[in-house]
């Protein structure tokens, strides 16, 4: 009978591990696809700790999400850690994002102290809000069957 040093690996099946996606093709990088996301946004939203912007896009590529972490909200290794919870986060609700929508968060200070519960549940509802939004503009966009586009 011979004792192992080191504990039983449990080995789950496929099905019940949870997969992590990545944000690498949903993420807006370019100055001109912010600045066009700007231009069709409209107006700012705002929740507790940070405002965001939904945009349509022009193309239809897929959701995108982008982050803007200005030189206010403090030194390079302070903006690089709320980038960081921040796509963490985004990472394990990419799924959610609004389909042919770019979203842009502009998170404030308080996300460096937030608790990563609360910024987690603050950002599922900024995706439940930004899909609710884009569901409405969809139904007031598409004309139903029978009836005429209306009129621009």
């Amino acid at each position: 009978m011979s004792i192992s040093s080191q504990p039983e690996k449990q080995t789950l099946a496929p099905a019940a591990r949870k997969v992590r996606q990545s944000l690498a093709g949903a993420r807006l990088r370019k100055h001109a696809d912010f600045q066009r996301a700007y231009a069709a946004a409209g107006r700012k939203r705002r929740s507790a700790s940070m405002s965001w912007f939904l945009a349509p896009q022009s193309e239809l590529a897929g959701s995108r999400v982008g982050l803007t972490v200005g030189k206010v909200l403090g030194k390079a290794h302070e903006r690089n850690r709320i980038k960081r919870r921040l796509r963490d986060v985004l990472r394990r609700h990419v799924e959610l994002l609004p389909e042919g929508c770019d979203l842009i968060l502009h998170p404030h200070r308080t996300v460096l102290t937030l608790e990563f519960t609360k910024l987690d549940a603050e950002i599922l509802r900024i995706l439940q809000q930004a899909n609710a939004e884009q569901a409405r503009a969809n139904r007031t966009q598409t004309p139903r069957f029978g009836q005429a586009a209306p009129a621009r």
